[in-house]
């Protein structure tokens, strides 16, 4: 994996936003309905050529193909794997609350938040009528899990491969979903969770190995309970609890990732990635231990989050080890206030002080379009965020190497 030996690098962590020629086809798909499926794959890499192409433009050294051809960071595994199918829930009183503990706290805000987010950025082009009733639905094994996804995965790399043609970049990544991404799903075949969650580790290994071997670093996004404090759809775990549960899922990663080379693997982790009070997040210091043991070479981190800026001095009391990459996420994809360069060529210098300027590579704290309908910032300002963290790494890079 590249570092940042005589300048700060810049990536983010993978999904920015779809344009509407896609999400139409994505929609169609989520609500069962037709699609032309020469026309979406079309549309797709149309769209991955074009977000490379502006990628480069704004300065990302490490680029991705945007996760265009995704559905969501993660529920696009359905579609890979099998063994699982998805089944309506018969009403929404059984479907799991999202973080319970804000909804307890901020019951007012979260009520209106929930019912306005998903559509607040979606481009004028999408028709908003039917987009926030969607029928709600659960992944349900009912055999043996395997991966499907061949075809899939290799369209995917053969768009972004050809995406990149005649750019100027210094590697690039494609996220994957992690073993623990259904973490909610009812089992009718395995005994235990601890059975489907190596299954799970089992298959998704394929497309792991299939990104690395294409030449691509992979990356393994979120996971962990311990980043929260609620098991979803579980009764509130105690903090031993989270703590067993998250080992027991870096585990299965560390399984997943068996025979592929640390360095070609990133790890990103979140705090949920909502513009929401953040006040359950359990604090960096309380998990640094768990996210270490992750078989990755870097690790991709909240840090422009205002709940958890401050926590570049974790790094002051905890040793990064010899070789491997932090990757805090210097802007913002929560808010459409675009970060100053000195903002974050400042932050990026916090990083620096305490792990080593090449041991820092700047990214963003999450994805600018987790999900088709998680768009969290206008896409003029996904670019304008993304500009201005180049920028910044540029005056880091200056001040960091005596450069002029």
């Amino acid at each position: 994996m590249k570092r940042s030996t005589d300048r700060i690098l810049t990536t983010h962590v993978g999904s920015l936003v779809r344009p509407p020629e896609v999400l139409k086809h994505i929609i169609a798909k989520v609500k069962h309905q037709p699609v032309d499926e020469e026309a979406f794959a079309r549309d797709v890499r149309d769209g991955v050529k074009e977000v490379v192409r502006k990628q480069a433009e704004v300065g990302i050294d490490v680029p991705s193909d945007g996760e265009f051809s995704k559905h969501s960071f993660s529920g696009y595994v359905t579609e890979r794997l099998a063994g699982v199918e998805t089944r309506p829930v018969p009403t929404p009183a059984q479907q799991p609350m999202n973080y319970p503990i804000l909804v307890e706290e901020f019951p007012e805000f979260m009520a209106q938040y929930n019912g306005m987010y998903r559509t607040m950025w979606m481009p004028p082009e999408i028709p908003r009528e039917g987009l926030t009733n969607l029928p709600r639905e659960q992944n349900v094994v009912t055999g043996p899990v395997s991966y499907v996804g061949q075809v899939a995965v290799q369209q995917d790399i053969a768009n972004f491969k050809a995406a990149m043609e005649g750019l100027q970049f210094e590697e690039a990544f494609i996220p994957a979903a992690t073993p623990s991404v259904w973490e909610t799903a009812k089992s009718e075949y395995y005994s235990s969770e601890e059975a489907f969650l190596y299954a799970l580790a089992d298959a998704l290994h394929e497309e792991y190995k299939t990104i690395v071997d294409a030449g691509f670093l992979v990356q393994l996004d979120l996971g962990l309970p311990a980043r929260n404090q609620v098991l979803p759809g579980k009764p509130r775990p105690t903090w031993e609890e989270l703590r067993r549960v998250s080992e027991q899922q870096i585990e299965a990663y560390n399984h997943a990732l068996q025979g592929i080379p640390q360095d070609r693997v990133r790890y990103h982790l979140c705090w949920g990635s909502m513009n929401t009070p953040h006040t359950s997040d359990i604090p960096l210091k309380d998990i640094v231990d768990l996210i270490l043991k992750i078989n990755a070479q870097a690790y991709s981190i909240e840090a422009a989050n205002p709940r958890h800026e401050h926590e570049w001095m974790v790094w002051k009391d905890v040793k990064l080890p010899e070789g491997k990459i932090l990757i805090p996420g210097i802007v913002s994809h929560q808010t459409n206030v675009v970060e100053h360069p000195e903002l974050v060529a400042w932050r990026l210098k916090n990083y620096a002080s305490v792990v080593g300027k090449e041991n820092v590579i700047g990214g963003t704290d999450c994805g600018f379009s987790q999900g088709w309908n998680m768009i969290r910032v206008h896409p003029e300002v996904q670019w304008a965020k993304l500009s201005a963290l180049a920028e910044g790494a540029k005056l880091a890079s200056n001040d960091l190497w005596g450069k002029n």
